[in-house]
């Protein structure tokens, strides 16, 4: 049975065993009990994990074809299988689970903020990003791509950059490079006086970038607070623990 290729969802299948076989090693450094796949299309991963011992395992796919394939070709996957966009379902699980997913590319942002709605139940999460936004979301203070997804993930989230994924390991070959990335959930969240607070001030330091971040964010401060020579940095040079702290200082 074959299947046809959805350019509207993003849809690059995996077809590289190796690289499957190294996402599922990488999981299994962890401890795993409930794990939800986003976006299994053709089941490339979905074949290594489906066997894996004492797991409850759920895969989570909106496009209609997709699901007639794996269930027919992977029998193991029925009745696990929740038929809507990730974008759209409450938990998958009550309690802990991780997440893994070679995520389409045109909602990975999307879905890298459901996970972290999720965080309290998502300790791990192991994802396959363009590697452009991998590297956005693993940056460090400094660095150009260092923005606001950077800040909001590594707020609640340890980011470690795992391997590089080249376009001939998908069907078809993305026009870019790929990148794995996981997130463990810190033991310690970045101490904030709430996470809409910290998610306003990362927003408005970031969309204007090139100013000082005195001129960026002067509505949410009293001009007091400004004077800190803090404020004629750039929000680039600042890191989550500074941006954490100044939320506390906030109108």
């Amino acid at each position: 049975m074959q299947y046809t290729l959805k350019k509207s969802l993003g849809q690059h299948f995996l077809k590289d065993e190796s690289i499957c076989k190294m996402i599922v090693a990488a999981l299994q450094e962890d401890p795993l009990d409930k794990l939800v796949e986003v976006g299994p299309g053709g089941g490339a991963l979905t074949k290594y994990l489906l066997p894996l011992k004492n797991i409850d395992f759920k895969a989570v796919e909106l496009d209609d074809e997709k699901v007639v394939y794996l269930e027919k070709t992977y029998p193991a996957i029925k009745g696990k299988i929740i038929h809507k966009s990730i974008l759209d379902i409450d938990a998958p699980f009550d309690g802990s689970f991780t997440v893994v997913g070679n995520f389409p590319y045109n909602i990975s942002s999307q879905i890298l903020f459901k996970v972290l709605d999720w965080k309290e139940q998502v300790p791990v999460m192991i994802g396959m990003f363009q590697k452009e936004v991998a590297q956005r979301i693993v940056s460090q203070p400094g660095s150009k791509v260092y923005g606001i997804i950077s800040v909001l993930v590594q707020a609640f989230y340890e980011v470690e950059y795992l391997f590089d994924v080249p376009p001939e390991s998908f069907d078809p070959p993305p026009k870019v490079m790929s990148g794995v990335i996981r997130l463990k959930r810190k033991t310690e969240p970045l101490p904030v006086q709430s996470e809409k607070h910290l998610s306003i001030l990362v927003k408005a330091a970031f969309n204007q970038r090139r100013k000082m971040l005195r001129n960026a964010v002067r509505g949410i401060f009293d001009e007091t607070v400004l004077k800190d020579e803090l404020f004629n940095k750039r929000a680039e040079q600042l890191t989550i623990h500074q941006f954490g702290e100044l939320t506390f200082k906030m109108k």
